[in-house]
């Protein structure tokens, strides 16, 4: 791979990122390419740490909408399941030979070790991808909000968000066949639009701390790549 426009950054994947269109869980196949583009990556001198959601298993706003189940408990059933998918990451990305760290926000002894940012950073400088689990560890934030605070933390150059479509849009492309893709966009533009592309509480924390935010689609194989290349693809954000 050509050198990297980036020294060190967060990838943030989706959960569904980890199986098929409107699939469940975890499919082997689709988890095996993740891995595959995060080892390349990080063989490329990358450091790599990662946010990855819940919502192949558990998406606790949705799934306390019933009443059942209140809010706080099914965001935290919820950040368990961001464990799993982390868990499952680890293990595919060692099993290509390269060496990847489980971090939680939520303490999970004996299956992976709590968030502490110096041996995060260490870790980090040492090759190996670290993987965040649990989100921030409080219910009522997403993993977007998650993953904006550990780039802040561990000095990340760039957020790269890994979505099911192309980057920022107008609208939702799948609903609305006039929606504009936006090849750059200000965090200024997304508040003032209300575009959806991360909640409003990740949006004002990476603009406040000067973080470039580049939206892609990760269903393209070699993307993840490609957008640590610096290749024109998706939408940059700015700060």
């Amino acid at each position: 791979m050509p050198d990297p426009k980036y020294r060190r950054v967060l990838l943030k994947l989706s959960g569904e990122g980890l199986c098929g269109e409107g699939g469940f869980g975890i499919e082997n196949q689709e988890l095996a390419q993740v891995a595959a583009e995060c080892v390349g990556v990080a063989k490329a001198g990358v450091q790599l740490a990662i946010v990855i959601g819940g919502g192949n298993i558990v998406r606790g706003a949705a799934f306390s909408a019933g009443g059942a189940i209140g809010r706080a408990a099914a965001d935290q059933m919820g950040m368990l399941a961001t464990v799993i998918n982390s868990l499952a990451l680890q293990e595919a990305i060692e099993k290509l030979g390269h060496k990847a760290r489980v971090h939680s926000a939520v303490n999970v002894a004996g299956v992976c070790e709590p968030f502490v940012r110096k041996r995060a950073i260490h870790q980090l400088e040492e090759k190996r991808i670290v993987i965040l689990a649990g989100g921030t560890g409080n219910p009522f934030f997403t993993t977007d909000t998650a993953a904006a605070l550990r780039a802040a933390e561990l000095g990340c150059d760039a957020v790269l968000k890994a979505t099911k479509v192309d980057g920022i849009y107008s609208a939702d492309p799948r609903k609305d066949r006039s929606a504009q893709l936006f090849r750059r966009i200000t965090y200024k533009e997304v508040l003032d639009r209300r575009l959806g592309v991360m909640d409003l509480t990740a949006i004002a924390l990476m603009m406040e701390n000067r973080i470039p935010l580049v939206v892609f689609n990760m269903k393209t194989p070699g993307n993840i790549a490609r957008v640590v290349r610096g290749e024109d693809l998706g939408t940059a954000i700015d700060p």
